[in-house]
């Protein structure tokens, strides 16, 4: 079978953008099918990247390689590190973006790559070689206008689209955003196949006009200097900060919304998908929350050209009529307009645990999944996957082994590792709390951790490795000179002159790990223990039913997981101490 491209991304966004310049930046003929190429990189819920654990992968991602950071850096409207008051290993940076030049930008980046062909369709159905029962190989792809595109490799990166329908109060339609068709056909082409879908859900506030609301009445809030996300900036362009805005619900918000609730579609039992637990929408807050009096409401900017204003913490799926009631309730929103009604979007997802540790499926030989498609939520969490995803596309087509990071290397292996080894039923988000090793993983070493593997990998460029190399040099050089001079982690040195040759980020960097070296080394050890576990390979296709000696729990578990190593059997809730005992004796006859 001739092959029109090396590999396909399904979808455009965060997912679908990492996968796509992976992939072609690899030197693959590469094809990305979405919608609507205008829709590209869309920041379809909060206009921001970042945050609690979120900033640490936006900077992995980066640091192999990718481009969420330069376009984070890009079209910055505001910087803050969260959790100043703690300490460094739950530190992490946010930006707000402009959504529409982040849109712009992406867009851009993707039709300037090399070996990338943007084409606006929708993706129906699968072109599939063999049996899935036995062997079979993503053949390409069949499109909505009836285009057979044949390919080596597929990345299905469809966010809520998949099977997405959107709920305003009594009112839902086939959308995966609102005024967007949603891709009908493809996960009922997935289960017609045997792969194991659900459906999950998730929302988004209304967006409100910023001419309309009475600032007087709120608490501002200020960003920091702006810093860049992206280890290969030193400096950011002049630009201004703009400001967010913090205010309350009122007694009269939580009466309107209870008097409300039943034509909510969320607890009128028309959405069937399960919702984010971390991020509830409104009703749900004031429905699970009845003791609190009040609830925060972030008012973010959209961006620089734009009026509109997102309401974060306002998510909801009540009808327009009651939204606007709600929202004018709110403190300084009493004459607010809205100028998009806010929704709740329920979609078809992948289950990871249908995946290997690479993404690629384990019944469908080159069929790789990204993002909101394998139960996660957030653009940093589909950024993330995406990247990993084109990787080891472009991996696979090289006949090479798969980049799997550690749990102790990222908080991209944190994140993947979970997902296909504990599988999800809720939309995924990334915590600090999910990461065991988080001191290993401050966002600040991101670059020191991955930068040698992107370059392994092929993505990180003579122009980053050159300069991931003199800036190690410099931090060797004054984490020698700290050493020289006997100085604390606690003494002030920015500005010593025999520092001042040195940029402060590092200075500050070098000054952390000494004064976190014994607590570090502590999870070195602990890591290390880990990975000879990690390093006990299984047989995927190793068939527990008849292994003598595991428990019936176990089997099914290893069954459905198919661990490729003892140490992610070991992490699968159920398997035993005994039976990871047993495991071990097995590989070790192997």
């Amino acid at each position: 079978m001739k092959m029109d491209y090396d590999c396909i991304i399904i979808g455009g966004g965060h997912a679908g953008i990492e996968a796509s310049l992976a992939v072609s930046r690899l030197g693959f003929k590469t094809l990305l099918i979405t919608q609507n190429p205008d829709k590209i990189g869309a920041l379809s819920c909060n206009p921001a990247i970042g945050g609690l654990s979120k900033g640490n992968l936006v900077r992995e991602v980066d640091a192999l390689g990718g481009e969420m950071a330069k376009l984070t850096d890009a079209t910055m409207i505001q910087y803050r590190v969260l959790n100043r008051s703690r300490g460094p290993a739950v530190q992490a940076p946010r930006a707000q973006a402009d959504k529409y030049a982040y849109q712009a930008a992406a867009r851009s980046v993707l039709e300037k790559q090399k070996n990338l062909t943007i084409f606006m369709d929708t993706v129906t159905d699968f072109i599939i070689d063999g049996d899935i029962a036995a062997n079979a190989k993503i053949a390409g792809v069949i499109t909505q206008r009836g285009h057979r595109i044949t390919s080596r490799t597929v990345v299905l990166a469809s966010g809520t689209f998949m099977e997405g329908k959107i709920f305003i109060g009594e009112f839902d339609a086939p959308h995966g955003r609102l005024g967007e068709e949603a891709a009908l056909g493809l996960g009922a082409s997935l289960r017609r196949r045997g792969f194991p879908l659900g459906r999950l859900k998730t929302g988004t506030p209304a967006r409100i006009a910023g001419s309309s609301i009475d600032y007087s009445k709120m608490e501002k809030q200020d960003g920091e200097e702006m810093r860049p996300f992206s280890f290969m900036d030193g400096t950011l362009a002049e630009r201004d900060s703009l400001p967010c805005w913090i205010t309350y619900t009122t007694a009269k918000t939580h009466e309107i919304i209870k008097a409300n609730i039943h034509r909510s579609p969320l607890f009128g039992g028309k959405i069937k998908g399960t919702g984010a637990r971390y991020c509830p929408s409104i009703e749900d807050k004031v429905v699970r929350f009845p003791q609190r009096e009040r609830h925060h409401i972030f008012i973010e900017p959209e961006g620089v050209s734009t009026n509109e204003m997102y309401m974060n913490g306002a998510s909801s799926s009540l009808p327009e009529d009651v939204q606007r009631d709600f929202i004018r309730s709110i403190t300084g929103l009493e004459d607010a307009l809205i100028v998009r009604p806010a929704y709740a979007v329920e979609y078809d997802y992948l289950d990871p645990l249908d995946l290997y540790p690479s993404l690629e499926s384990k019944r469908l030989s080159g069929f790789f999944a990204a993002g909101q498609t394998n139960g996660s939520s957030g653009y940093e969490e589909a950024a993330a996957q995406g990247l990993i995803a084109g990787i080891n596309s472009a991996m696979k087509m090289q006949n090479k082994p798969p980049l799997i990071l550690g749990r102790a290397e990222a908080y991209i292996g944190v994140l993947v590792d979970d997902l296909t080894t504990l599988g999800t039923k809720e939309p995924y988000r990334m915590f600090t709390s999910r990461a065991e090793h988080r001191l290993m993983l401050r966002h600040d070493t991101s670059d020191t951790r991955l930068t040698p593997k992107g370059r392994e990998a092929g993505l990180a460029d003579d122009s980053r490795w050159e300069h991931f190399l003199e800036k190690s040099k410099m931090l060797d050089e004054i984490k020698e000179l700290i050493a020289q001079r006997k100085v604390s982690a606690d003494t002030v040195i920015l500005n010593d002159e025999e520092f001042s040759r040195f940029p402060g980020e590092l200075i500050e960097r070098a000054l952390l790990d000494k004064k976190y070296a014994g607590y570090i080394e502590k999870e070195i050890r602990f890591a290390a223990k880990a990975a000879k576990m990690d390093a006990i390979k299984l047989d995927p296709n190793l068939d527990y039913k008849f292994i003598n000696g595991l428990s019936t729990e176990a089997k099914e578990k290893l069954i459905a997981v198919k661990p490729l190593n003892v140490g992610q059997a070991a992490r699968i809730p159920g398997v035993r101490q005994s039976d990871i005992a047993l495991l071990i004796i097995l590989a070790n006859k192997k």
